[in-house]
């Protein structure tokens, strides 16, 4: 099966394998989204005369057969096919002969690509909103079954005020509603329709761009056609800080976790099977699940900058060193669905100790709460800090060991639902729906 680009001349062997890359092994993930992407072109072709109602027929019956392939897991890039786009072009014209041909008019690799790209996007996108969702309702749960537990809350590594268990673990969830804030600008990206941009410079043939945008289930297009080739790189860094954002988040609670399950703090713990040990030391129990993901998600933090330094200095138009953004894309989505994944996992089995600040070295603590009980009691602020301290010099301080916060978000009053209708609001703004209905309808739909 010879290159759709290709002419007479064979390709030096050599330059194939070097230009090609993983481009056969990662445009599988893309297979399926480059079958719609050319279901919605050829019905366009067919309603601007491109085509015969017969041919989109046939057309049609040929895609939804290969589409049934790619699900099943029997679809394949043959060797010495350059790619996805290849391998179903010359699928179909072996199947029914010359019509297979005529699906690339009006179309360049190169929007191709980019509707393909855009597919997935939107598909990993969704994949990765509902694997936060799911960690983001477990916090909430946690927050909430452990709301009354106090812990030490800490600034610059040193004993500060009384926090909560309920605390710490909404924290994380609040965090991510506001890193779905950044895939939310991510999605609104991916959402737009490059298709009919062609090789980036568009085409004489009479294509009716918003007609593939409704059928693909695109909110909008990209209208002018050199920036739609121009938006290749800008897409993936704007995802991939959509990606970083929920990356630091888990990070961030992961560096906690191992903190608090050394054995100087000993706050949480995990069963034995979900901890690592030593070769030489019996007592070890390593959290090596959580050091993964610390590591693995700090890697993705680094992403949104090495697709800048691919892109930052390119003119307008295609150039190949996108290809290598691939490469670099596919895998941290893999990356950052697993650290998901593992992190509500670990956090299934996580126990929560009771009656921490019991303990005597953590009273000073409660120095604050003994400033602000005195306050209340009509002693100047001033003047009730410099009793308190003198209190703590001295050896004196014996605090209530108590704690009265009700305000918005603080330990009595943690504001659990309305984080929770933050998060939906923000999700809701995705429209997973309108774009699942338009792929059912495209895929499935007779015509």
């Amino acid at each position: 099966m010879n290159k759709i680009w290709q002419k007479a001349t064979d390709n030096d062997s050599l330059v194939d394998q070097f230009t090609v890359g993983q481009d056969r092994e990662l445009d599988l993930s893309l297979a399926r989204f480059d079958v719609l992407g050319s279901m919605a072109h050829i019905t366009m072709l067919e309603s601007v005369g491109l085509l015969t109602s017969s041919e989109l027929r046939t057309l049609l019956k040929g895609l939804k057969e290969i589409l049934i392939e790619i699900d099943n897991g029997h679809f394949t890039i043959d060797d010495g096919v350059e790619d996805v786009h290849s391998q179903v072009e010359g699928l179909l014209t072996e199947r029914l002969g010359d019509v297979g041909k005529k699906i690339h008019s009006g179309r360049s690799r190169n929007d191709q690509v980019l509707v393909d790209l855009k597919l997935y996007f939107r598909h990993e996108i969704h994949e990765i909103v509902a694997g936060t969702e799911l960690l983001f309702n477990q916090l909430i749960a946690l927050a909430d079954q452990h709301k009354e537990k106090l812990m030490p809350g800490y600034t610059h590594l040193q004993l500060a005020m009384p926090s909560s268990f309920g605390l710490w673990f909404g924290a994380y969830a609040e965090s991510l509603i506001d890193d779905l804030e950044v895939m939310l600008a991510a999605w609104k990206v991916s959402n737009k329709n490059p298709l009919g941009s062609a090789a980036g410079y568009g085409s004489s043939f009479p294509l009716n761009r918003k007609m593939t945008t409704e059928l693909l289930g695109f909110e909008n297009l990209n209208y002018n056609v050199v920036y739609a080739q121009m938006g290749r790189g800008k897409t993936e860094r704007i995802l991939a800080q959509g990606m970083a954002s929920i990356a630091q988040t888990l990070a961030k609670m992961s560096m906690d976790v191992t903190l608090f399950l050394n054995q100087h703090f000993s706050f949480i713990s995990f069963p034995d099977h979900l901890t690592t040990g030593s070769s030489i030391m019996p007592h070890k129990k390593n959290p090596d699940v959580f050091e993964l993901i610390r590591a693995r998600c700090n890697q993705l933090s680094a992403l949104p900058n090495n697709i800048q330094m691919v892109t930052q200095n390119l003119p307008s138009g295609y150039h190949r060193d996108l290809q290598q953004i691939k490469e670099m894309l596919f895998s941290a989505i893999g990356e950052l669905k697993s650290c998901l994944k593992m992190m509500h996992y670990m956090l299934e089995n996580i126990t929560v100790k009771d009656n921490l600040l019991a303990d005597d070295k953590f009273k000073y603590l409660f120095s604050v709460e003994e400033v602000n009980r005195l306050v209340l009691s009509g002693v100047p602020f001033r003047e009730a800090y410099v009793q308190v301290g003198l209190a703590i010099e001295n050896g004196e301080f014996n605090p209530e060991r108590k704690v009265d916060h009700s305000h918005e978000g603080s330990i009595g009053n943690l504001c659990l639902p309305e984080i929770q209708n933050a998060f939906m609001q923000v999700k809701k703004g995705f429209g997973f729906e309108k774009v699942e209905e338009a792929l059912v309808k495209l895929a499935d739909g007779d015509r």
